[in-house]
């Protein structure tokens, strides 16, 4: 039995960039899949301790968490933040205020916790536990995304929603599909 450590599901569902929410959404549960191999990585390593699988795993979290997280991010700050800040109700600005300052928290923990994937991606790490500092470098970034997603599906999406005209939403779709290269 192979103990590769899968990502059952890393390919989401097809979501087109002219979709802009929904693809938002998709890519929460991108999020969502790849902590969840970022915990099991870390049960891996403390049951089997350091092998190939962990390091594909480790290699598989910093791919998405380098390319796909900080595309999101930004669509986010350039789509959905603004017309909310500059039109919604003050306890909605208040959510969106402290979903930019996660944003910033978010990427700091981003470069402790890839630090930490980046040694275990490593060939000839073979054995190493994780340090106490190391986990909780990987928890601390795992746990700054929970409220964050629940904030954004629950109430800032349908805010923007409300607000966004059609034009805007096609804008939306074309710098998002622009900057990933797709346009």
């Amino acid at each position: 039995m192979s103990t590769r450590i899968d990502l059952p599901g890393h390919r989401s569902p097809a979501v087109g960039l002219e979709s802009p929410f929904e693809m938002l959404v998709a890519c929460h549960e991108r999020v969502q899949r790849s902590l969840d191999l970022l915990r099991r990585l870390q049960q891996h390593l403390r049951d089997k301790g350091h092998d190939e699988d962990a390091a594909q795993a480790a290699r598989d979290v910093m791919r998405y968490f380098d390319l796909a997280a900080p595309l999101h991010h930004q669509d986010e700050e350039l789509h959905i933040f603004p017309p909310l800040l500059a039109a919604a109700a003050p306890d909605v600005r208040a959510v969106v205020r402290r979903l930019m300052q996660d944003h910033v928290a978010m990427e700091a923990a981003w470069t402790q916790a890839r630090a930490v994937l980046a040694g275990i991606a490593e060939p000839g790490t073979a054995g190493a536990a994780l340090t106490a500092a190391q986990t909780d470098a990987l928890v601390r970034f795992a746990a700054l995304y929970q409220q964050h997603i629940a904030d954004e599906e629950g109430l800032v999406y349908p805010a923007a929603q409300s607000l966004l005209t059609p034009d805007d939403v096609r804008a939306m779709s074309l710098d998002m599909a622009q900057r990933r290269g797709a346009a």
